[in-house]
């Protein structure tokens, strides 16, 4: 019914239809239940935004949702946790009726606080309502080890025994913890192994028989609430645990995952990644580096140099495509280019996005954190880089380098001067028509292309690249260990993002 509409009293509330279908006995549990039945018997999307969990982690949601369980979502970093228990508002009644003013939006026909069913009795079917929307009746909690009983669940409050005049054993001087303010709600606890165990010890009542005591109270509050838990493998040795009894009454602990599929991440990462941008110049993303980016994070989840319990964050490559697009748009209004492309050599502007979000390990540590990176994206384009040319001869390309040929691209310099440098090397642009790239496509558009290609054949070792940072031919490679070679980054000058540059031979 519109909000307008709504009752507001008691009175009013049993003289509507409201009851008809919401009756009063139905428990959080059995509404999200209802809601998540019609939802799946009209066939609507559940979690709308959230890709690459159809047939994995969504159905054991649903399957703890109709069980009527607690759950907990258990994955590494960055695995949209906390976005999934926050889209469970969705499965709640738009509106729901309180007793007005009660800090525990006690049920105007079964309060379970003294002063609302005092309240209640005293003014009977004149009682005022109020109403929450369904995302009021959404309470979330970060754990940290400073989170106490008295936060969570509630303890004596002496200032309000004193103000109100009310002895300090009567009910009415209770202060509600965070738990009890979610009645009626989806309560989520964020990082639970954060939680000192004393306060997890005080969570066992409320998943097992349904009630809360507050401290120095013998009253129990049967609260109607519905709990859910995130939580990161690692942090069960790493912070904290969460403690075996607990663990036992959590009905179900559902575990997610990283994209398991390039396309996937792809998808993800163009939702999130802040793309749609205003902007003087136009912004076009060619779909080669989307597959670079997005590769990047692939390489390093499994790189036995990352940490692997840390997990390579979904954060990562949605981090990288903004701060590279964010150098292409930098480039483009210095050099006055009406198009904004994203070239290879804006993957390594980006490194402060990538080495921020890799937890290393012993090894990767010694070798640092950019150079790992750096490796990375060589790495990623060479594996891109196949995709597209595996069967196609570039033979001609490379031997313009054995040749003696030298090509120096400067980082700020205008597409169109990048093409016809770039038309100097034989036969490289026409290749640009393997990445989709038409003779009619813009010069910014064609410059990244090129650029691509070169940068491919480096990643294959096919040119080679001096301590100079000069690209030359295969035969002048250096002799160092391939893992050792230095990766490709933009020469900076007066340690400014603007003055890179690079040269190929």
């Amino acid at each position: 019914m519109p909000h307008s509409d709504l009752p507001e009293t008691l009175g009013e509330l049993r003289a509507s239809r409201f009851f008809d279908q919401h009756p009063p006995d139905r428990t959080l549990k059995d509404e999200l239940r209802a809601n998540l039945i019609c939802k799946l018997e009209r066939g609507e999307t559940l979690f709308p935004g959230v890709m690459g969990y159809d047939d994995t982690v969504i159905p054991q949601i649903i399957n703890a949702i109709l069980s009527r369980h607690n759950f907990i979502l258990l994955g590494l970093r960055g695995q949209a946790k906390t976005r999934l228990a926050r889209l469970l508002t969705r499965l709640l009644d738009a509106r729901m009726p309180y007793v007005a003013g009660c800090e525990i939006r006690d049920h105007p026909l079964h309060p379970i606080c003294k002063a609302c069913r005092d309240r209640v009795a005293a003014l009977g079917d004149q009682t005022p309502l109020a109403w929450l929307s369904a995302e009021e009746r959404y309470v979330e909690k970060l754990a940290t080890p400073d989170v106490t009983i008295a936060d969570m669940i509630g303890d004596i409050d002496p200032i309000k025994a004193a103000r109100t005049g009310q002895n300090i054993s009567s009910e009415l001087t209770m202060h509600y913890g965070l738990l009890p303010r979610a009645n009626r709600g989806l309560f989520v606890i964020n990082e639970l192994p954060d939680l000192a165990g004393k306060v997890q010890v005080s969570l066992f009542n409320i998943m097992q028989e349904g009630d809360v005591q507050i401290k120095g109270y013998p009253v129990r509050l049967p609260l109607d609430v519905s709990l859910v838990f995130t939580a990161n493998p690692e942090d069960y040795t790493a912070r904290g645990k969460i403690i075996t009894p607990l663990k036992d009454r959590i009905g179900s602990e559902i575990r997610t995952h990283y994209p398991m599929a390039l396309s996937q991440g792809i998808a993800i990462t163009r939702q999130e990644a802040w793309t749609a941008r205003r902007s003087p110049v136009e912004l076009e993303v060619p779909p080669y580096i989307h597959e670079v980016i997005e590769q990047i994070a692939f390489l390093a989840r499994d790189d036995k140099r990352v940490d692997k319990r840390s997990g390579v964050s979904q954060r990562l490559p949605i981090s990288v495509l903004e701060n590279v697009i964010s150098n292409a748009e930098r480039r483009a209004l210095k050099s006055r280019d009406a198009q904004a492309v994203p070239r290879i050599l804006d993957l390594y502007a980006a490194l402060p996005s990538i080495t921020g979000k890799l937890e290393l390990e012993y090894e990767g540590e010694l070798k640092g954190g950019d150079a790992v990176a750096r490796e990375l994206i060589r790495n990623a384009v060479g594996k891109v880089y196949s995709s597209y040319f595996d069967s196609v001869n570039l033979r001609q390309v490379v031997q313009w380098f054995e040749l003696g040929g030298s090509l120096r691209l400067e980082e700020d310099q205008p597409a169109h001067y990048i093409i016809e440098q770039l038309s100097r090397i034989q036969e490289l642009l026409p290749f640009t028509k393997k990445l989709g790239l038409g003779d009619s496509e813009s010069d910014a558009l064609r410059a990244s292309a090129g650029e691509f290609i070169l940068e491919g054949l480096y990643a294959h070792r096919r040119i080679s690249r001096n301590e100079e940072l000069e690209f030359v031919a295969g035969e002048r490679m250096t002799r160092e260990e391939p893992d050792q070679r230095r990766s490709y980054e933009p020469r900076r000058g007066n340690g400014g993002p603007g003055s890179g540059r690079r040269n190929l031979n």
